[in-house]
């Protein structure tokens, strides 16, 4: 199946037992048995069922499954949002004393968790440029775990996964793939030789911008060495399925990182447009890239422009497409406000993915609490102003881009 079938009639589609066409809505707690037998069983993993939903929900299972299909992964795990996904991802795996290999120019939030994670003595290593030579000189033997984005938010950079992917398996280390920019409908991480994919499902799975969670894809196939990542002790049983064990019995069940069924349930039915959505998407930032560098009023940064440095890349992993943020440099501060404030259509908002054009100024936001050198490593200056582009119609936002750029200058 292609991919807008396959999400709406691959095999994670399962019959619900109400014959419903969507999965119910399980808005409870906890869970009822006829006997304390019963509910043993499930405690001990010896029977199928739901006892509790912090450790498990149906409405949550049936998108956890969807994403799975979708990723090509082995299993998958909602957790509360994006952030909480990145913490017990890293967690599971990682103990007082290990390292990280990061991409430079990660989402700012995501830095600001590495650093919170030095508390507790995981270092991050960060490197400019992620490749698989900048990864076999930096691997030591403290490394757990390479961690790069797809797509950066807000850089625009590119990572090659076969590449990368291939330095960390030659010293036994696992790659871990942030792909919230770039969705299954453009890239599948996971074929490409990553181990892990994460997404910010309140991002372009949800779509709708109505709820917030994380999804984590565990791809199944990585070969552990327990003695190396002593985080994984008492898991060894499990062989290659002993991140995903320890991950959804000890780190998500304990930490309480659980997604809401509610959440859940408006994410599973906004993946329904996912693959129509990004077409639009990427076909509205394609044509509002153009037409803005075309005014040469602002430089704009925007995958599919020629003259972008992982144009290359980007055509040979995302198929062509440029995903669905831009970037463009005002000039100053003050000139990036103005543009914002003068548009019609586009909503003043820090979120990304929405099906609504979205636009804020990250430096004076998002990238608030970050220093000028991971700032700049990020792609945002003080006139930086990032675009996640919507479904609207594109003649409307060039239209609305353009005059926005225009009366900025009166």
């Amino acid at each position: 199946m292609n991919f807008n079938t396959n999400l709406l009639h691959g095999k994670s589609i399962i019959k619900n037992p109400g014959r419903e066409i969507l999965p119910p809505v399980s808005q409870v707690t906890a869970f009822r048995y006829e006997s304390m037998e019963e509910l043993e069983k499930v405690f001990l993993h010896k029977s199928m069922g739901y006892a509790y939903t912090r450790i498990g929900n149906p409405t949550v299972a049936a998108l956890e499954r969807r994403i799975s299909e979708l990723e090509g992964g082995s299993g998958a795990i909602a957790t509360s949002s994006g952030m909480s996904a990145i913490t017990a991802t890293i967690l599971t795996v990682c103990s007082s004393g290990d390292e990280i290999i990061a991409s430079g120019g990660l989402y700012g939030g995501t830095i600001e968790l590495f650093h919170d994670l030095e508390k507790l003595g995981i270092r991050t290593v960060f490197t400019r440029e992620l490749t698989g030579g900048t990864v076999r000189a930096l691997i030591t033997g403290k490394t757990r775990l390479v961690f790069g984005e797809m797509i950066s938010n807000p850089s625009l950079k590119v990572i090659d996964v076969p590449q990368i992917a291939e330095a960390a398996h030659e010293a036994r280390i696992p790659f871990f793939v942030d792909a919230t920019t770039a969705t299954p409908y453009l890239v599948k991480p996971i074929g490409l030789g990553a181990d892990v994919v994460i997404h910010s499902a309140s991002k372009y799975l949800n779509g709708g911008g109505n709820s917030i969670g994380g999804v984590i894809v565990d791809g199944g196939r990585f070969r552990w060495d327990f003695d190396k990542f002593q985080a994984l002790h008492g898991f060894e049983k499990y062989g290659k399925q002993a991140f995903s064990v320890r991950l959804r019995t000890d780190l998500w069940q304990n930490f309480g990182g659980c997604m809401a069924p509610a959440n859940a349930f408006l994410t599973y039915i906004g993946l329904d447009t996912l693959g129509l959505r990004m077409e639009r998407i990427c076909h509205n930032a394609d044509a509002l890239a153009r037409a803005l560098d075309a005014v040469g009023r602002v430089e704009v940064n925007y995958l599919t422009l020629p003259s972008h440095p992982y144009h290359l890349l980007a055509g040979r992993l995302l198929g062509g497409c440029g995903a669905g943020i831009l970037t463009f440099r005002a000039g100053s501060k003050e000139r990036a406000f103005r543009i914002i404030d003068n548009l019609s259509y586009a909503c003043i908002a820090s979120n990304i993915g929405d099906v609504r054009t979205l636009v804020i100024h990250p430096a004076s936001t998002l990238y608030l609490h970050t220093d000028r050198a991971e700032m700049e490593d990020a792609g945002v200056f003080d006139d930086t102003v990032r675009v996640s582009v919507g479904i609207e119609d594109a003649e409307d936002l060039i239209e609305d881009f353009t005059q926005a750029i225009r009366k900025a200058d009166e």
